[in-house]
């Protein structure tokens, strides 16, 4: 039996060429846009790309020297959700019951209600890649016209999410995406697909921009603000995606001869697709992954990640959920971008993306505008990673 349902498995998989572990960021509320509507929380996913070996606070690089004050505000908000799960209701009601603690007091906090971890990789090392993302900003309209040709769309209705972990448990964080043809669950459409058939998502669209290299990378981002035609500005998040495996064209464009290794940076790109527009679209194609938006309320202070919180600049980190668990406080021992100059900092797992797989590995939020997407971009860092969790 154990082997048929694996055999199932298999034929699922390969059906659906494409999958994603993370979860649908929430949607928030129209009558009450300043609000943050929060899931319920799934149970912890299993830790299974990590081990976590308890140490001692004096062996977290830079951890005293670290003003921790910006992330006790992006803590605060990973309580919204957390508090609903019984291992942090303890720590997390005890955080909201300090009223502007200091810098030693927060230090305190954290060394009084948690134990530190060091995060080890699978072959057993101790260090990873660290990236980073941003918020980027672009120029749209509610109407399509010459200026304004490409479409950000909305999640269709046709994209199925199909969730297996009622019938096989070990496969409960995994879900799927695809779409009927008949009686059939197929693929969804994949990027190449939709750039070649406009009219597969006819009546989706939610606003157009005028450049095709900065909509391809506020897919990759995830959120972004839109400067409209009218003046005013639009903040729009992830909303679904398509379920494809994330392909860099970065890489792509390294093994054609296209850029050299140096040079794959997302500026780099963007100055190829500038230089290249012919070749752009089979380019951008060979990232089969597709996002999805929504219109998010102009007061979020941040986009929203994927624990249903607004992302704190320099402070909220994408992880993979089966190495550290959502919303928990990491501290990260990296250097700044393109530089051997530490960066050592207590940051908030907020988020996830489909390129963050494995224990040490993370993607640092840098904020929004024209600075924080340079310093993304420039960011690919080697790094150590401490989870901090809960005392009891």
């Amino acid at each position: 039996m154990k082997n048929q349902s694996r055999f199932i498995i298999v034929i699922i998989l390969s059906v659906l060429a494409g999958c994603a572990t993370e979860p649908i960021a929430p949607i928030s509320s129209p009558e009450k846009p300043a609000e943050i509507a929060v899931p319920l929380p799934p149970l912890e996913p299993p830790l299974t790309k990590s081990t976590h070996k308890r140490v001692q606070w004096s062996d977290l690089t830079g951890w005293v020297d670290d003003d921790l004050t910006p992330a006790w505000a992006a803590f605060l908000n990973s309580c919204i959700a957390l508090n609903q799960r019984a291992a942090w209701r303890d720590s997390c009601q005890s955080a909201v019951s300090l009223k502007n603690p200091n810098r030693s007091g927060i230090r305190n906090f954290f060394e009084t209600y948690f134990v530190p971890y060091q995060i080890i990789n699978i072959d057993n090392t101790t260090e990873g890649l660290i990236t980073g993302y941003y918020e980027p900003l672009l120029k749209g309209s509610r109407k399509s016209s010459g200026r304004y040709r490409y479409p950000i769309y909305a999640a269709p209705d046709g994209l199925l999410t199909i969730e297996l972990g009622a019938a096989y448990p070990e496969l409960k964080d995994l879900k799927l995406r695809g779409r009927l043809n008949g009686r059939k669950v197929v693929p969804y459409y994949s990027r190449a697909d939709i750039m070649n058939n406009p009219e597969l998502l006819r009546g989706y669209e939610l606003l157009w921009v005028e450049d095709e290299v900065e909509l391809f990378f506020l897919h990759v981002q995830g959120s972004g603000r839109i400067v409209l035609d009218t003046g005013e500005t639009m903040k729009i998040g992830f909303a679904d995606q398509n379920g494809y495996p994330y392909n860099s064209i970065g890489k792509t464009l390294v093994q054609r001869g296209e850029l050299p290794l140096a040079k794959a940076s997302m500026q780099g790109i963007k100055q190829w697709g500038q230089q290249n527009p012919d070749k752009l679209p089979e380019l951008l194609q060979q990232n089969a992954r597709y996002v999805f938006f929504r219109e998010l309320s102009a007061d979020l202070s941040g986009p929203i990640g994927a624990l249903g919180v607004p992302l704190t600049a320099g402070r909220s980190i994408a992880v993979d959920p089966q190495s550290v668990p959502q919303g928990a406080p990491v501290f990260l021992a990296t250097t700044w971008p393109n530089s051997n100059k530490p960066l050592n900092r207590l940051m908030i797992a907020q988020d996830v993306g489909s390129a963050i797989k494995g224990g040490v590995r993370a993607d640092f939020f840098w904020g929004f505008g024209h600075e924080a997407g340079v310093q993304a971009g420039r960011m690919k860092q080697s790094g150590k990673m401490w989870v901090l969790l809960p005392k009891k």
